[in-house]
């Protein structure tokens, strides 16, 4: 009986795992192309019974999880070691394998969601907690994944001694930062009905935090 519960189990995980080969590519061009809808998406989602969601895309954490697998395994094809993962100093120490350093990188790519979510929040004059929190910070992965396999990849290709990869890399990256700049004040525009100086103002805060929260981690895991 337990056999035959492992089995079933094991379908339902081949059918999911196997599922996301079609549904990544599928969330991420509609993430590209028209993030506000994947956004609005997102919101209506978590309206729906839990059994029924993200039935026609991944959901959100899930994208932004495997965006950072894909771009940690264009690094591994490449030949390239993870900086934290070959340091053993200080706090590098607890990051010993590919997997705690895709887990470390994960919660850094999702606090930019979480900022932008807490800073929408605030200006909206609404208390910050679990219930105000969770919609627009499971819109803001769709962004934050983008914005994170774009910018992961472009370094990686960078880094490359090929003049076509390298500078390849280097537009992809400044790409992946403009696109993530223009949907996140478009998208404080839309939703508090504001101009966009207000808007890129919110976005600059929120991307200040971020990359705040970003060089205070890598100084810590390096040092």
């Amino acid at each position: 009986m337990d056999f035959m519960k492992w089995i079933n189990s094991l379908d339902e995980l081949l059918y999911e795992v196997m599922s996301w080969l079609l549904f990544f590519p599928i969330t991420l061009w509609r993430a590209v192309t028209r993030p506000f809808a994947m956004m609005a998406y997102a919101d209506d989602q978590l309206a729906q019974p839990d059994g029924e969601q993200y039935s026609a895309a991944l959901s959100p954490p899930l994208f932004l999880a495997i965006s950072l697998l894909i771009a940690h395994g264009v690094s591994v094809s490449l030949g390239q070691v993870d900086q934290i993962v070959a340091d053993r100093h200080g706090l590098a120490g607890l990051v010993s394998d590919d997997a705690s350093a895709l887990v470390l990188r994960l919660v850094i790519f999702a606090s930019f969601a979480l900022f932008a979510a807490t800073r929408m929040v605030r200006r909206r004059g609404l208390p910050v907690d679990r219930t105000t929190l969770r919609a627009p910070f499971y819109a803001q992965c769709y962004p934050a994944a983008v914005f994170a396999l774009g910018l992961s990849i472009g370094f990686s290709l960078a880094s490359v001694a090929h003049p076509v990869a390298h500078h390849g890399g280097q537009a992809l990256a400044v790409a992946s930062i403009l696109h993530y700049v223009i949907v996140e004040t478009r998208w404080f525009a839309m939703t508090l009905k504001t101009g966009y100086l207000s808007a890129a103002g919110a976005v600059i805060l929120t991307l200040l935090e971020s990359f705040t929260l970003l060089l205070f981690v890598g100084f810590l895991f390096t040092r």
